[in-house]
């Protein structure tokens, strides 16, 4: 199968031992929270390398000038956690990227129909062309709920380009979704596993997100 969009499986132990895990059945509800958590920052961390805005200026340190590279305020950024599974992302995210806006999107899946439905939407009512957006949805599964929410975020003006998606698993059906609907996206995964079964969980995945985040 092949994507038009680009997904990075960053090769980091600290990814691959917090994604082992998130996978245990027998990882208790606070452990799983905490390795979520590890994943936000660690994949958010491999997500900016090459996307933060900076700016060369000059500072003043106790010895003389020098010449530095900072994170240009101007540049607006956001954080967009796909509810509720991707708040289990977003405190790791939050560590790297402390003044981005944070924007909520409540999706619900219908488990019988897959079909997707939108019970909480925050986002602003249009996004500066230059925004900076790192979209948090631990599974990429079959697709529905991430392209909702693109859907969403691009009707307000938020440039595929400049997106990153952060998901720990990803799938084949909602890779090749985005790719066709969203070529320019930027996606990185904790890994890709083969596919989904006829639930649409993916396999071998690591369940529901949300429930073992949360405990409900």
């Amino acid at each position: 199968m092949t994507f038009q969009l680009r997904v990075y499986v960053p090769d980091h132990p600290l990814i691959k031992h917090w994604l082992g895990v998130a996978r245990d059945a027998n990882t208790p509800n606070v452990l799983f929270k905490t390795a979520m958590t590890e994943l936000g920052r660690w994949l958010t961390y491999e997500a900016t390398r090459y996307w933060l805005p900076t700016l060369e200026t000059t500072i003043q340190t106790p010895i003389t000038d020098c010449q530095a590279t900072l994170i240009n305020p101007q540049v607006p950024m956001a954080v967009v956690p796909i509810l509720r599974a991707g708040l289990a992302l977003l405190d790791g995210a939050q560590t790297l990227l402390p003044l981005a806006a944070t924007y909520h999107l409540g999706l619900a899946r219908n488990e019988e129909t897959l079909d997707v439905s939108c019970y909480l939407n925050k986002l602003p009512q249009q996004f500066h062309p230059e925004t900076r957006i790192l979209v948090l949805e631990p599974m990429l599964a079959t697709g529905g709920s991430i392209t909702v929410a693109m859907d969403e975020m691009t009707k307000r003006g938020a440039n595929p380009e400049l997106m990153r998606i952060i998901a720990v698993v990803a799938a084949p059906p909602a890779l090749q979704k985005l790719s066709e609907q969203y070529p320019s996206l930027n996606i990185y995964a904790a890994i890709i596993d083969e596919g989904i079964n006829n639930k649409g969980y993916i396999v071998p995945g690591l369940g529901d997100a949300g429930d073992r985040a949360f405990g409900t």
